[in-house]
């Protein structure tokens, strides 16, 4: 089975979502991270139901940079399995 024109589509859209979608994804359960411990720590400091927001806010970032990198790494189990792994080769070393 020839999977030579589908590679460079593979290649393409893999690129695309290890270069700009996987970051801007763990930017944003980054940045909704720091904000839920900054309710929890700050804003929440002398209320328990602000705390339990921020508290929740830190649960459901964990739970998204899990599923960000058990989606990433399914994604290369697949084009491993297939075959359809970035590059081929090992890139050459540069030189001057």
């Amino acid at each position: 089975m020839n999977l030579s024109y589908i590679q460079r589509y593979y290649q393409q859209i893999l690129f695309t979502i290890n270069g700009y979608l996987i970051p801007l994804l763990f930017a944003v359960a980054f940045a909704y991270f720091i904000w839920g411990v900054y309710k929890y720590l700050i804003i929440g400091a002398a209320s328990d139901t602000e705390r339990e927001k921020g508290r929740h806010f830190i649960l459901w970032s964990v739970i998204g940079f899990a599923v960000i990198i058990s989606v990433w790494g399914l994604v290369a189990i697949v084009g491993n399995t297939f075959g359809l792994a970035p590059g081929g080769s090992t890139p050459p070393y540069p030189t001057l």
